[in-house]
């Protein structure tokens, strides 16, 4: 059977494969179950790349989002189990996965990009947490990687970039420390490590070899 002859799933886990889904207003139904945690999901902060399913790529995104993360350093969706092609919460699936259908992908098209949630619409605002979140995006954004200044060279990464990535491990380390944060909760609250997006850009990154890039590494926090 071919593609434009298809009108089921035939369970080929193809759609998994190319990443988890984004989380809407309505999914937090099945957070608040517990279905999913903060260890199911990772941040994808303005300015880094992810897979837009209508443009059918990567690029940059316009705003941050909230994903269920892939499985090590892959895209594949966490709670997919290649050997039997099956979701491990298939009867509490999200929203983009309900809708998903790769013979026909309007339904899905229609919801991207929409009522989207972010962190603080899923954490409590009264969590200290929040604070270091918002200090993270003033202090660790991604605009140093965009425009001109995003050449994939040495020496842009010997500067600027070592500074941001530097500030960007010690804030991860002291949430841990101080705050109590859960290693395994890091991609949420954080995103991925400044220094893993910059490689994803092309920039190349020589981590310094100090005692805060040593913690950092040891920890296993990425």
């Amino acid at each position: 059977m071919s593609d434009g002859d298809r009108t089921s799933c035939i369970r080929c886990g193809e759609c998994c494969v190319k990443g988890g889904p984004t989380l809407h207003h309505e999914d937090k139904a099945i957070l608040l179950a517990g279905h999913i945690t903060y260890a199911h999901l990772v941040t994808v902060r303005k300015g880094e790349l992810a897979y837009d399913p209508a443009a059918g790529g990567l690029r940059p995104v316009e705003r941050e989002l909230v994903k269920v993360r892939g499985k090590g350093n892959v895209w594949s969706c966490c709670f997919l189990d290649e050997q039997n092609s099956s979701c491990g919460i298939y009867e509490h699936r999200l929203l983009e996965c309900r809708l998903l259908k790769c013979w026909d992908p309007a339904e899905l098209l229609s919801v991207v990009g929409k009522d989207t949630i972010v962190r603080t619409d899923i954490i409590n605002r009264e969590d200290p947490i929040v604070e270091f979140i918002e200090m993270h995006e003033r202090q660790c954004s991604y605009h140093v990687v965009e425009g001109p200044s995003a050449e994939p060279a040495e020496t842009t990464a010997s500067a600027t970039l070592a500074k941001r990535i530097r500030r960007d491990l010690a804030i991860r380390l002291y949430a841990v420390s101080e705050l109590g944060l859960k290693r395994e909760h890091e991609l949420f609250i954080f995103g991925r490590p400044l220094f893993r997006v910059l490689e994803t850009r092309g920039v190349s990154v020589r981590l310094p070899a100090d005692d805060l890039t040593a913690a950092y590494l040891d920890s296993k926090l990425f």
